[in-house]
């Protein structure tokens, strides 16, 4: 199957700088998308650190064998890819730690992060906080990711509605990110993709303002993907655009 992506970073009405990251690599299949928390300088410094270490890690171990994800132990009940994922984001996670270690003014700065590594029909999903990843398929949109954060807990335990949880003060609150700490829990999923299937990796820039149903109405526009990247976060500016906001767009089609 072929894909073609594209991508749009923005960093919205009320934030003076972006700290958002991606990475779109048609050779290895990867896409990422990072989200940096920290203050100004680490946030920024968090994602780009993230990306950049993912799409090594996933380099490198193309090179290896089906279950060689050294120094991570490899994980029977997920796939090849999946490991790879799951190597890659606790890689990153180490590095922010020695970065952390050598720039005290680096403390505290952490990051979210979606990816997913697609070859062939297959797809395998790893993510870390609330930036998500969603499929758009024969009209339907699907969620394919669940938030790591304190309101989707409340959520999921009955606790809060989904109308409360996105007018919550603690909306903003997660409780896995890429931050340096040593018990990393990084959730890892596969999935089979058909020919018109729609990747959509974001921030939680683009997925705390604008509804699943608005979102899977503009990525059922057909044509350019850039358009469509652009019309989303086009919506969350104007929408008060609260938040940086990224956008990665993959379309699958027959070769």
């Amino acid at each position: 199957m072929q894909k073609s992506w594209a991508a749009r970073t923005d960093t919205g009405r009320r934030r003076s700088q972006n700290e958002d990251s991606f990475c779109a690599d048609l050779d290895l299949g990867l896409f990422v998308v990072a989200d940096g928390m920290g203050g100004h300088v680490g946030g920024e410094v968090a994602s780009e650190l993230a990306v950049t270490e993912i799409q090594t890690v996933i380099e490198f171990t193309a090179t290896l064998g089906p279950q060689d994800t050294w120094p991570v132990p490899f994980d029977a009940k997920v796939g090849t890819d999946g490991n790879r994922l799951r190597a890659s984001f606790t890689m990153a996670n180490r590095r922010i730690a020695r970065k952390i270690e050598k720039a005290e003014k680096l403390r505290g700065m952490a990051t979210t992060a979606v990816a997913a590594l697609v070859k062939g029909s297959k797809a395998a999903l790893a993510h870390v906080g609330d930036s998500r990843a969603y499929l758009y398929r024969a009209g339907q949109l699907t969620r394919l990711t669940s938030d790591h954060s304190w309101v989707e807990e409340q959520v999921r335990g009955g606790m809060l509605t989904e109308a409360a949880a996105r007018e919550h003060p603690r909306r903003n609150i997660v409780t896995r990110a890429l931050f340096g700490a040593s018990d990393l829990d990084v959730e890892v999923s596969e999935l089979e993709l058909e020919t018109g299937d729609r990747l959509l990796l974001c921030s939680d820039g683009l997925s705390t303002v604008l509804q699943d149903d608005e979102i899977g109405q503009v990525l059922s526009a057909p044509g350019d993907l850039q358009v469509v990247c652009d019309e989303l976060v086009n919506r969350a500016n104007a929408a008060g655009g609260p938040d940086n906001v990224t956008t990665l767009l993959v379309d699958v089609a027959t070769e």
